[in-house]
């Protein structure tokens, strides 16, 4: 009989905000909706939501998913504190993925896929990827750059996606997914300096 792992998986990294409770490829409960600036305070509620209707605590975790960016800077942290707060006390292996890679595997067609974050000031956070067998694959390293620029260089036929809930069991094969050997390092996928950094 096969081993049941429950996992949490967590991307606060755009305006909308993805918690998800799996049993092995199943999933048992989730939130995805467009927050208001909120993120901070929904995501503990709706973890705690699931939690309690499935009966389990964070020590019942057996793996923890997070979305470490490129995104929203306030938004991203918020995410990766969490899972880090929840690893760390509870010994939980925590594992991140790009949040660009949880867009674009909402997508299930044969198209090259370019997921997009607007990053303001006219640019886009962008990668390409594409769907295998083998679940989802990187095709071209991620980005901060003009969409219309980025659109021009691609020769093959793709579909733009910029909001998609997240198909966790197609992640979950992937090889996409990076264990975090130091939970104290991690940190999000900013793909730019935050303004602080600028201005020094």
């Amino acid at each position: 009989m096969k081993k049941s792992l429950k996992r949490l998986v967590i991307d606060s990294a755009t305006k909308y905000l993805y918690v998800g409770l799996f049993d092995n490829e199943n999933n048992i409960g989730k939130f995805y909706e467009a927050g208001h600036n909120d993120h901070s305070v929904k995501l503990m509620t709706e973890i705690e939501v699931l939690f309690k209707a499935n009966n389990l605590k964070v020590s019942d975790l057996d793996e923890i998913i997070v979305g470490i960016g490129p995104g929203s800077y306030t938004g991203l942290r918020i995410g990766v504190v969490v899972a880090k707060m929840f690893g760390w006390n509870n010994n939980i292996p925590v594992k991140t993925i790009s949040s660009l890679a949880l867009i674009a595997s909402s997508y299930n067609g044969d198209k090259l896929i370019l997921p997009e974050i607007d990053a303001r000031r006219g640019n886009s956070f962008l990668g390409l990827y594409k769907n295998t067998d083998k679940g989802l694959e990187l095709v071209s390293k991620e980005e901060l750059t003009n969409l219309e620029d980025y659109k021009s260089s691609l020769t093959k036929e793709y579909e733009i996606v910029s909001i998609g809930e997240p198909n966790i069991p197609k992640v979950l094969c992937s090889k996409l997914l990076e264990l975090v050997e130091d939970i104290h390092g991690l940190n999000p996928n900013y793909l730019r300096l935050t303004e602080a950094e600028r201005n020094l």
